[in-house]
């Protein structure tokens, strides 16, 4: 499938011309493909909502349920799921900062929290600053979801009748994997049997790429008493404008409803606005920014395979990221304190070389946790063009 209007990729020079971290963190001769940022024009019906709102002035507090219906619509037509009720839903500022609210309410101080390594990397960060404990399930070696470890680490996380949580990233990043509604069913009998909340963070729920298919974590069986936490930030390229919606099941909702109020004075006016367009009229334009990643996919995969031999990639099924397995270039990893898990900027083994010799920036697997020593995460959407610079200045970095 072609890319049609009104996606493009945006050109390099134009990119160079933001003041977004993503272009002001390195030095220009720098390719950026690191932070989670895509190079992509605003969806013009999100340009369009903005450009309305500023033209009268609508820039107060936000107000309403237009944001948690509108993902309804969308969750409806997308995965056929009915579970987001406005009334049981909260508008929060973003992702991460309504997880956190939830483990306030869910677990206390010296709780476990459990996540599957490697994971993105403020998992780690947000926990370990609320006094919570991390215990880690690795993925297995295919990127899918271990339930024996799963099942151990739950054990371990409510020794002595302790409250736990578990953080499930899904889709997951950094490895894009897709879990299915069996594994996801899984995991759900597990999480009763052992008592353990369920937080479910499905941000790059609408970049499942063609291949797979998203199945929300609040409609498998037995999942009533957990949550999700939802944005169109990731797909339609939000970052800068805050909002997201916390979904309660419906053995959840009392539990949501502890969240004080004034978590919901965080979102951006802006944010709503633009992330409520982005579900009810960009439709068109993730559809074509699929087909574009799903080329980008593609190309990534040759370029590799062609110039870095050595490098091993999993195609992802989700996302815009690209998990690279460089262990086989044999580059001593330095070593990562925990309070630095959250610091993506910090570079270290590959990801230094790469760097340092090749000017290409990405986040270092360190940062990830357990399994992610020797690898690196790379961010491509972009145009194939910068795929292709970037993948020859890798190469180049280690040959000399």
């Amino acid at each position: 499938m072609g890319v049609a209007e009104p996606f493009r990729w945006v050109p390099l020079e134009e990119l160079r011309t933001r003041s977004s971290v993503k272009w002001r963190r390195y030095p220009p001769d720098v390719l950026p493909l690191w932070v989670a940022e895509m190079d992509v024009r605003l969806a013009p019906p999100i340009a369009s909502a903005l450009i309305d709102a500023v033209e009268r002035s609508d820039t107060g507090y936000p107000m309403g349920t237009e944001y948690a219906e509108a993902l309804d619509e969308f969750a409806r037509k997308r995965w056929g799921w009915e579970g987001v009720v406005a009334q049981r839903t909260m508008v929060v500022p973003d992702v991460m900062q309504g997880t956190a609210e939830i483990l306030k309410i869910v677990t206390g101080i010296g709780d476990q929290v459990i996540v599957n390594s490697p994971v993105y990397p403020p998992f780690y960060a947000f926990v370990e600053h609320m006094g919570r404990g991390i215990v880690e399930a690795p993925l297995g070696e295919d990127h899918r979801l271990d339930l024996a470890g799963i099942q151990a680490a739950f054990e371990a996380a409510t020794a002595h009748g302790r409250r736990a949580a578990y953080l499930l990233c899904s889709p997951h990043n950094p490895t894009g994997t897709v879990h299915t509604a069996d594994e996801l069913a899984a995991v759900a009998a597990l999480a009763r049997a052992y008592r353990v909340r369920v937080i479910a963070d499905e941000i790059h729920a609408p970049l499942v790429l063609p291949g797979a298919v998203h199945v929300p974590y609040l409609s498998v069986p037995g999942a009533e008493n957990g949550f999700s936490m939802m944005s169109a930030s990731k797909a339609w390229n939000l970052a800068g404008l805050k909002a997201a919606v916390a979904v309660a099941g419906p053995d959840a909702a009392e539990d949501l409803a502890r969240i004080p109020e004034e978590v919901s004075h965080g979102p951006s006016h802006f944010g709503v606005l633009s992330h409520t367009a982005a579900l009810r009229g960009g439709v068109d334009w993730l559809d074509s920014l699929l087909a574009a990643l799903d080329d980008n996919r593609r190309l990534l995969g040759e370029l590799i395979a062609e110039h870095l031999p050595a490098v091993r990639l999993r195609p992802p099924q989700a996302t815009f990221l690209s998990w690279l397995d460089c262990r086989a270039l044999g580059i001593p990893e330095g070593s990562i304190a925990p309070a630095d898990r959250g610091n993506v900027l910090l570079s270290s083994g590959p990801a230094d070389v790469f760097l340092e010799r090749g000017r290409v920036a990405l986040v270092a697997g360190l940062l990830f946790g357990t399994g992610g020593a020797g690898h690196v995460r790379l961010n491509y959407a972009t145009s194939p063009e910068v795929i292709t610079e970037a993948v020859r200045r890798m190469a180049a970095a280690l040959s000399d």
